[in-house]
């Protein structure tokens, strides 16, 4: 059988190259992709990530091919995004403990959870979380991705994540322990030395802001403490880190990497690749 992957994208702008890079790479393996977004609206590129002439303000350079510009507008115009699964119908939501009935609801709650790892049981192999400003937004402190991941988690299936969108990797934490999945693992991610110092924006809003509201790097160094490791390396073209169950991708140069890794986490058992211990 085909495997098949579950790709989460924000709602608020997703960056071009990374959906094309591992979406190019799983229907070359024959893999069956499915689309998710938080409430179901249909997910659209950022404007920047399909034009060749945008300078990337840290980079000084663009980062954008013209083909690659092309590839990102053919999917934008095809059908292939159009009804993604909506995850606040799929997922139930986490109740508050001031409400009047609080354990009867927590007891549901835990119940349809259940449910819905079975579900991906029998439906997914692997789940990937698209990076770009977007998941700022509404992924990265989203419980029910965070819920997602730890279905995943939980029944020992690979989670890759690329740019901002490793930020709910480090958020998804058991509610018990409160401590982050990537406790002990070695991840890479979005580098402060790439961040923007302004410009900032996000899809659907006229909401432009300095740097972003958090610097992930930093994030994910205290999110992997202690016995783990954040691994930026800047100045290096790529960074892709494996540290089972997870795949890391830094950013947009990364994301066919990320797609190639995750098809050997499947196909090869690949287990950790990227980093080194000592």
């Amino acid at each position: 059988m085909s495997r098949r992957i579950l790709v989460v994208l924000s709602e608020h702008g997703y960056w071009g190259e990374e959906l094309i890079g591992p979406l190019e790479t799983f229907d070359q393996a024959g893999y069956h992709v499915t689309f998710a977004t938080p409430t179901g609206k249909r997910p659209n590129a950022l404007p920047p990530s399909m034009d060749p002439e945008y300078v990337d303000p840290p980079l000084g350079r663009s980062v954008t091919t013209p083909e690659m510009a092309a590839k990102v507008r053919a999917v934008e115009e095809s059908d292939r995004l159009d009804n993604p699964l909506d995850l606040a119908s799929w997922l139930p939501d986490r109740p508050y403990r001031s409400r009047p009935y609080f354990l009867r609801d927590w007891e549901a709650y835990h119940s349809r959870l259940e449910q819905i790892r079975r579900q991906i049981a029998d439906r997914y192999d692997a789940l990937l979380i698209v990076g770009g400003s977007g998941p700022i937004v509404d992924l990265a402190n989203n419980w029910r991705v965070h819920d997602l991941i730890l279905a995943f988690r939980a029944l020992d299936r690979p989670i890759a994540a690329e740019c901002y969108g490793v930020a709910c990797l480090a958020f998804a934490r058991e509610q018990e322990t409160r401590e982050s999945i990537i406790r002990g693992k070695h991840v890479t991610g979005h580098c402060i030395e790439y961040d923007y110092k302004d410009g900032t924006g996000f899809l659907g809003t006229d909401f432009v802001m300095g740097p972003p509201p958090y610097p992930l790097e930093y994030i994910l160094r205290d999110a992997t403490a202690p016995g783990g490791a954040y691994h930026g390396n800047f100045g290096k073209e790529t960074s892709v880190i494996v540290d089972y169950p997870f795949i890391t991708g830094r950013s947009t140069p990364d994301s066919y990497l990320t797609g190639q890794k995750t098809v050997e986490v499947l196909e090869q058992g690949l287990r950790q690749w990227g980093f080194r211990t000592s």
